[in-house]
């Protein structure tokens, strides 16, 4: 028996090693079990999370890592890490003019492929998945402003923005490296017709700037900036992003908007060549545009309009009136020219750089 039992724990040894090592190996593998995405930070983040990555990761067992950078943190860095090849990121989060730039399309992977699989959703835009990355949400850049006593005069135009006499108190506009949206804000607010705004006449927009320049407290470079500002009291007018506005009502702040002075914008959820994990970052992707209850919570809380119709069916209807609606953009929210944009970023950029400073 002895005999017996002996040979029979010999032979359960190279099986009990063997489990050992196969153990060992799984380990990490299980370990490295994520994603990496950089985005702005703050409410965006806190709603993106609540909405799409702790769902994600339920359903997948995959860790969402976020990074928060600014906009021009992101694509600086993306851009290096990918011609260094020390690439750390998988996913960022890009402007939905930025990515039909040729810059983005050398720096990030193209989806065309993976966007097949979406090509038949009745529910999915045109737009939601193409070459240059998946689209996250369209919302809007917009005049916001601190509401006072009822039955007092509110902004509604960015020539309201600029007139400091009927409407006091301090400004913020945005200062990073793309600067269309607040020249174009200046040639509005300086009479200029919607429908005649591009190609925008630079020196006239720096002209109607310098203006308001001494009124203006904040360059926020961050949505999340823009936020604490406001909620800070440093500014009572601002040109910042509907979703942070929304995000600040949704906390009780005293906040309002105009659809009579915004640009229609968007992001785009952007694979960076080389991501060291890609397929993470794929399942990322597609859980965001298979998941229509994951866009409307996101949504509800930012006030952006998703890509699937099913997910604005399923918000509610206080949130569906708050975002973007066919008639505002019709007959008051500016479509930007993002061929001019791109085609003419570097000479915006450099002229701003000479104004700001």
């Amino acid at each position: 028996m002895t005999s017996l039992l002996s040979r029979s724990a010999t032979a359960l040894k190279p099986t009990i090693a063997g489990f050992l090592s196969l153990m060992a190996l799984s380990l990490p593998a299980l370990a490295d079990e994520k994603v990496i995405i950089a985005s702005t930070g703050g409410a965006y983040d806190k709603a993106l999370r609540e909405a799409w990555f702790d769902p994600f990761t339920k359903a997948t067992g995959i860790e969402v890592v976020t990074v928060a950078a600014t906009n021009a943190e992101m694509r600086a860095k993306a851009a290096a890490m990918v011609k260094t090849g020390n690439v750390k990121w998988d996913l960022y989060l890009d402007g939905e003019i930025q990515a039909a730039s040729k810059a983005h399309r050398e720096v990030t992977e193209d989806l065309t492929e993976f966007c097949r699989q979406f090509a038949d959703r009745e529910d999915l835009g045109a737009n939601a998945c193409a070459a240059g990355g998946v689209l996250l949400q369209s919302t809007a850049t917009l005049l916001a402003y601190r509401t006072g006593k009822p039955g007092e005069p509110v902004p509604a135009t960015w020539a309201d923005m600029w007139d400091t006499g009927k409407f006091p108190g301090e400004r913020a506009f945005p200062n990073f490296d793309d600067p269309w949206r607040v020249m174009a804000a200046a040639l509005l607010a300086d009479g200029v017709k919607r429908d005649e705004l591009f190609p925008l006449d630079i020196d006239r927009a720096l002209a109607k700037l310098d203006q308001i320049r001494p009124s203006v407290s904040l360059w926020w470079k961050t949505g999340d900036q823009s936020v604490q500002g406001f909620r800070n009291g440093e500014y009572s007018l601002g040109q910042i992003w509907l979703t942070r506005a929304k995000a600040m009502q949704s906390e009780g702040l005293p906040i309002a908007w105009s659809y009579k002075a915004a640009f229609l914008v968007g992001d785009r959820i952007a694979l960076v060549r080389g991501a060291p994990h890609r397929d993470n970052a794929l399942k990322l992707m597609a859980f965001w545009l298979n998941s229509p209850a994951a866009q409307a919570k996101a949504c509800e809380a930012l006030s952006c309009t998703p890509p699937s119709s099913d997910a604005i069916a399923m918000m509610s209807e206080e949130a569906r009136k708050t975002m973007p609606q066919g008639d505002d953009v019709r007959d008051h929210i500016i479509i930007p020219d993002a061929e001019w944009i791109n085609a003419n970023a570097a000479m915006m950029l450099q002229q701003w750089n000479e104004w700001i400073r």
